[in-house]
C-alpha cells in the first residue's frame, strides 16, 4: 500500500499549476444528438481529471469533510469532526478505444484504504465493450454513482449502504454498451466477478447484513466457493423524461465444498433493484431514488433475527432556489433539499404468533445546500429517524445536526 501512495504522489508532482480539466479523456467522439446526455453507467468517467501538457495520464479525486451533533433518545456524544474519506483517481487513454481508470479510496482518516475500482475498458462497438478488473457491481445507481459532490446530503443512503452494500467492488470481467435513438438512450451492463461469503449471516451484526462481505478482502483474489457473482443491469433514458434503470445481483454465497467434501447444501443470495432520476422542466427540480430487494438462502438453524428477506432505499428531492452570480462565484447555486429514507432488514413474521419483524428504520433528511461552482457542495443537513428492534419495542429517536463540504479537485 505505500507504494500505491508513493505512485499517486509521484503522479501529483507531475502536474503543474497550468494543468487544465481535460473534458475529452474519458469521453466518446458524440455520434448522435445525445452524445453529451450521461447515464448513470457512464459516473466512473463522468469526473474531472487534471492532465499536465500531453502526458496520456490523468489524475483527480475528492474529499469530503463534516461535523455532526447528533443524540439518540436525548443522549449525545457531543461535537464530531470527520474526515469519512479521500478518494483518488487515475486513468489513462492508452489509446482511443482502450481506457484505464482506477480509484482509491482513503476511509476515516486513512483507517481504511481500499481499491474501489480498477478497470480496462476496450471499446469494440457503441453496443459491445470490454470491462475487466476490480469493478463496481452496477447494482441500483449510488453504488457507481456514489461521489461526495454529486450529493446534497453528508451521509450516504442507509439502505444502500447498510443493506446493500455500497460501495461493493470485486474481481471479473463483462460487456457493456449503449445505443442512441434521438431523444432515447439505451444502455446495460453484465458482469462475472467474485462475489459474498458466509459473513452476511455470521458477523458481528448478528443478523443478515451484505455489507459484512466488504471486510473479506481475499475476495480480490479467490472466489470464496469457486461460483460466479452475476450482475447485470437494463437502463432507459430520456432525454425530456428521465432515467430509469432494472438491475439484478445474485449468485450462491457460502463454502458449500473444501476440498472434495460436502459442507452444506448451495445457498443463494438474490438482490433486485430498480433506479430513477428526473429533472422537471419547469421547476427545475431534481428527483433521484432507488429501490432494493435482497433475498437469502438463510440455514434454518439460524434464528428468526436472520431475515431471509429485505428491501429498502430513497428519495431524493433537490430544488434550486437561487441561481445568480455570488461573491465572485459566477455559477453558483443555492438548494432546498429533502431525502426520505427507509429499510427492513428482516421482512417477515415470527412463526410462533405471527407478529411483525419489526428490525427496520426510516428516516427524513432536510437540507439546504449551496454549490459556489458544480464541482464543490456545501451541505446543511438535520436528520431525524427511528430505528425498531427485532421485537417491535418503541422505537429509538435519533436526531441532530450535520454540517459538511465535499469538491472534486
Amino acid at each position: 500500500m505505500k507504494k500505491i501512495i508513493l505512485l499517486f504522489l509521484i503522479l501529483f508532482s507531475t502536474i503543474n499549476a497550468n494543468a487544465q480539466v481535460d473534458s475529452t479523456l474519458f469521453k466518446d467522439t458524440p455520434r448522435d444528438t445525445l452524445a453529451e446526455d450521461t447515464m448513470n453507467m457512464d459516473a466512473v468517467y463522468e469526473r474531472p481529471f487534471y492532465q499536465a501538457g500531453t502526458s496520456p495520464v490523468s489524475v483527480g479525486g475528492y474529499i469530503e469533510a463534516d461535523y455532526q451533533y447528533i443524540g439518540e433518545d436525548g443522549i449525545t456524544e457531543g461535537h464530531t469532526f470527520r474526515v469519512p474519506r479521500f478518494t483518488l483517481f487515475v486513468g489513462s487513454s492508452i489509446h482511443p478505444k482502450v481506457k484505464f481508470l482506477s480509484e482509491i479510496e482513503f476511509e476515516e482518516g486513512g483507517k481504511e484504504i481500499a481499491i474501489e475500482f480498477a478497470a480496462l475498458d476496450i471499446n469494440f462497438y457503441p453496443m459491445l465493450n470490454f470491462r475487466g478488473g476490480i469493478i463496481m457491481n452496477p447494482i441500483g445507481a449510488f453504488n457507481q454513482n456514489h461521489d461526495g459532490p454529486k450529493w446534497e446530503f453528508v451521509d450516504r443512503p442507509i439502505a444502500m449502504t447498510e443493506m446493500l452494500p455500497a460501495t461493493w467492488s470485486n474481481v471479473g470481467f463483462g460487456l457493456y454498451g449503449k445505443r442512441y435513438v434521438n431523444d432515447w438512450a439505451f444502455g446495460y451492463e453484465v458482469y462475472l466477478t467474485n462475489g459474498f461469503d458466509n459473513s452476511i449471516i455470521a458477523n458481528g451484526e448478528n443478523k443478515t447484513f451484505l455489507p459484512a462481505a466488504k471486510e473479506n478482502f481475499e475476495r480480490f483474489e479467490e472466489s470464496n466457493n469457486g461460483q460466479p457473482l452475476i450482475t447485470g443491469k437494463l437502463a432507459l433514458k430520456n432525454q425530456n423524461i428521465g432515467e430509469i434503470g432494472l438491475s439484478y445481483m445474485g449468485g450462491v454465497y457460502n463454502t458449500f465444498e473444501d476440498d472434495g467434501l460436502i459442507l452444506d447444501e448451495e445457498r443463494r443470495l438474490d438482490v433486485f433493484a430498480i433506479d430513477f432520476n428526473t429533472s422537471l422542466e419547469k421547476t427545475s427540480t431534481y428527483i433521484t431514488g432507488e429501490w432494493a430487494w435482497v433475498m437469502v438462502d438463510v440455514p434454518e438453524t439460524y434464528g428468526q433475527q436472520f431475515g431471509d428477506r429485505q428491501q429498502g432505499g430513497f428519495v431524493d428531492i433537490v430544488q434550486p432556489v437561487f441561481r445568480q452570480p455570488l461573491a465572485g462565484f459566477e455559477n453558483s447555486v443555492l438548494n432546498l433539499a429533502v431525502r426520505l429514507e427507509y429499510v427492513d432488514w428482516n421482512v417477515g413474521t415470527f412463526r410462533e404468533t405471527g407478529a411483525n419483524i419489526s428490525d427496520d428504520l426510516w428516516a427524513i433528511v432536510p437540507g439546504v445546500s449551496f454549490r459556489p461552482s458544480a464541482q464543490t457542495v456545501l451541505r446543511l443537513n438535520y436528520r431525524y429517524m427511528q430505528q425498531q428492534d427485532i421485537l417491535g419495542n418503541p422505537a429509538a429517536k435519533i436526531a441532530g445536526i450535520q454540517i459538511g463540504i465535499s469538491s472534486y479537485f
